[in-house]
């Protein structure tokens, strides 16, 4: 796994996309879960699962938590 950078999933938009960031990266506009996952995959997380994104200390969930995609 890449070091102890924060993620950070923003509130959602109007479409119901999340803003994913890992430290001061944008990694993408999420609609799920799985989004994030790959995100985080592509991004050198390695071993990230659905279940990791939900409980990691290193997730920050502004907005709402990992069940909210819509306004």
């Amino acid at each position: 796994m890449t070091g102890a950078q924060p993620i950070v999933i923003y509130p959602p938009a109007d479409d119901g996309g999340r803003r994913v960031r890992a430290g001061g990266r944008f990694l993408g506009l999420a609609y799920g879960l799985l989004d994030v996952v790959e995100f985080l995959r592509l991004a050198g997380f390695d071993d990230v699962e659905e279940d990791w994104v939900r409980t990691s200390g290193l997730v920050e969930w502004r907005g709402g938590g990992p069940e909210a995609w819509r306004r």
